[in-house]
């Protein structure tokens, strides 16, 4: 049996995978089965979220009990096959040829010219240096911004690097202060604006769904506020002069937030979709009309997105990615952000030149880097966590599950000296026991609201989040019992109560992938509830901060009592039930862990056994990728 059909028969391959060989067959009959093969293996990478497919490791994308073909045999087969382009570094490939061969990597050749554009966007990006800025003059506001500027604080390193470049990549784990950095930050550009005697920078807020994008709007909003109580000072001559209001050299002036954008809108909208298009209105022909550019949760952006959206962001534009590498990576094909993260390297200094330019805002606080990377000047983590209540111990366990450390992990979690953190041992069944005493009354609290704006604000205290959609784990099954619990078997669709997830974008209802609703009897104008009106969908936004609709004009929807720990990116909840399943799973992973612990602000419960728990940690959602050998 050649290995095409072998795989194809044990169920490695879908339909469309067999469906290119085949065609590849048709074509050239005397194609050899290792060729046929990798086609499909290499349509199906796509799929698993591999931006190619790689030889030497086909177990990535199957693991039946197939005899595999030598790696070095099967990469000389691919480099004499008339379907597979070897183009030189750099350069296009053939568009007749539907693979690519690079760097021991097997490419469709749509998703290698994706690879290419975006490394060539990116440094592109990287030399395109902006207008100097005058940081003598924009120190004293730096040093009023950030007071630990030379003490080597993080948050300062990333704002002064975005004054010095068009590209900067701040990362770091949940609450460490990536949207703080990025209010600041602004203020900065801002008011270099006004010294420069120009207006103020356009500046789009954008991330990769709607609730993203909305909490990201939400988040800088409440940074500007908290920077509306700084102090302002001015020098009696600058008083006199009637430059309080205009000169940031004396001090912090609250009109420069007037100037901060107060709406974030997805990348889609961002870019401008054309129905039924691949394509967008925005590209480098007709760039974004946008002098700054901040992404926020860039680990969710998947590679053709990226290779879009650099492409669309004009010379002389900054670019600002913001993320944690940590969290799981996008659904779609590619890991975008970890490449670059992995092709920048060290981020524990700077490069000599920068760190000379940076002196006058940052002192000699930044070491220089002996070997830095094309990309060293334009990453920098954030290290420090705000995020999590005081109530929320949670830092030592994020970190030992980041690094896949089993051992730790369970021992922190056992013994219950992390404030918050619980552990359900062997636990399936979150609605067994105390675990449904601890789950059902947050969410019947939410059909005693007196209001829609309260309704929504305790749907955020608790979300059951689970690693499966389907099965006795998964989100869809446990979505339905939590639902006949508070309603009944007989309940209507839209009960009093209900909470729904939005799955797809829908611009005509300003309604995107992830928001979260909750239904609620309808009032009448004496605002006395109104059985025979039925029930509306309210969501937060608005002019009045909440926005209803009836249930059936609403998108693509599900339940969202319980969620997949993919639809939480995002989000952030008060209290969070992460249930793994009885029985590993290929998708577990620690990135998956992770990301579900991270979504709690004050309480966590891990309901786990031991073996799934060490298994998912054992698992790195690693993704096959050339990007960052391309950047790097």
């Amino acid at each position: 049996m050649s290995l095409l059909d072998a795989l194809f028969r044990d169920g490695a391959l879908r339909t469309v995978d067999h469906a290119l060989a085949q065609a590849l067959r048709r074509l050239d009959r005397d194609t050899p089965d290792l060729v046929l093969a990798g086609a499909a293996l290499a349509s199906q990478a796509i799929a698993r979220g591999h931006a190619a497919f790689d030889p030497r490791q086909p177990q990535l994308l199957s693991e039946a009990a197939i005899e595999w073909p030598d790696p070095q045999a099967w990469l000389d087969a691919l480099a004499q096959s008339r379907w597979v382009a070897a183009p030189a570094a750099g350069a296009a490939a053939d568009a007749a040829a539907p693979l690519v061969l690079e760097h021991g990597l097997l490419y469709l050749r749509r998703y290698r010219e994706y690879e290419r554009r975006l490394a060539a966007g990116l440094r592109r990006l990287q030399a395109f240096a902006p207008p100097p800025a005058d940081l003598a003059a924009l120190a004293p506001l730096f040093a009023q911004l950030f007071p630990q500027a030379r003490d080597d604080d993080r948050q300062a390193r990333a704002a002064a690097l975005a004054l010095l470049q068009s590209l900067l990549l701040a990362t770091g784990g949940p609450g460490t202060g990536k949207t703080t950095t990025i209010a600041r930050l602004l203020v900065l550009l801002i008011a270099q604006a006004r010294l420069d005697g120009v207006a103020p920078p356009r500046i789009a807020l954008t991330a990769p769904t709607g609730r993203a994008a909305e909490r990201m709007a939400e988040s800088l909003r409440a940074a500007a506020e908290r920077l509306r109580g700084l102090p302002a000072f001015a020098t009696d001559a600058g008083k006199a002069a009637g430059q309080a209001d205009a000169d940031p050299r004396n001090g912090f002036d609250a009109g420069l937030l007037d100037a901060l954008p107060q709406q974030a809108g997805t990348l889609h909208r961002l870019l401008g979709v054309v129905p039924d298009r691949p394509r967008f209105r925005h590209d480098a022909r007709n760039p974004l009309p946008f002098d700054i550019v901040v992404v926020d949760e860039a680990s969710m952006v998947d590679l053709p997105l990226m290779c879009k959206l650099i492409e669309a962001v004009p010379d002389g534009a900054r670019l600002i990615l913001l993320g944690d590498r940590d969290q799981l990576p996008s659904v779609e094909a590619g890991d975008v952000l970890a490449a670059i993260v992995d092709a920048a390297g060290d981020d524990d200094g700077l490069p000599a030149a920068q760190a000379q330019a940076l002196r006058p805002l940052l002192g000699d606080a930044v070491a220089v880097l002996p070997a830095p990377t094309p990309l060293s000047a334009n990453r920098v983590h954030l290290r420090r966590g705000y995020r999590q209540a005081d109530s929320l111990r949670l830092a030592p366990l994020a970190d030992a599950v980041r690094e896949g450390d089993a051992d730790t992990a369970l021992a922190l979690l056992r013994s219950g000296e992390l404030a918050g953190v619980h552990f359900h041992e062997d636990a399936y069944d979150p609605l067994a026991g105390n675990g449904r005493e601890r789950l059902l009354p947050a969410w019947r609290a939410i059909g005693e609201a007196t209001d829609p704006e309260q309704a929504l604000a305790l749907a955020a205290r608790l979300r059951l989040l689970t690693a499966l959609r389907d099965g006795g784990q998964g989100a869809a099954p446990l979505n339905a019992r939590i639902e006949e619990a508070l309603a009944g078997a007989h309940r209507s669709a839209y009960f009093h109560g209900r909470l729904l997830l939005i799955t797809e974008n829908s611009y005509r209802h300003g309604l995107f992938n992830g928001d979260i609703g909750v239904c609620l009897r309808a009032r009448a104008a004496d605002g006395r509830e109104d059985p025979a009106a039925g029930t509306v969908a309210w969501f937060a936004g608005g002019a009045q901060g909440v926005r209803a609709y009836h249930p059936s004009a609403l998108p693509a929807h599900s339940g969202a009592f319980a969620m997949t720990v993919h639809k939480s990116q995002g989000s952030e909840f008060e209290r969070v039930w992460l249930q793994l399943p009885r029985q590993d799973a290929r998708h577990l992973s620690r990135e998956l862990v992770y990301t579900g612990m991270t979504r709690a602000r004050s309480e966590l419960h891990v309901a786990a056994s031991e073996a799934v728990l060490r298994s998912a940690l054992a698992r790195h959602a690693a993704r096959v990728s050339g990007l960052a050998w391309r950047l790097g």
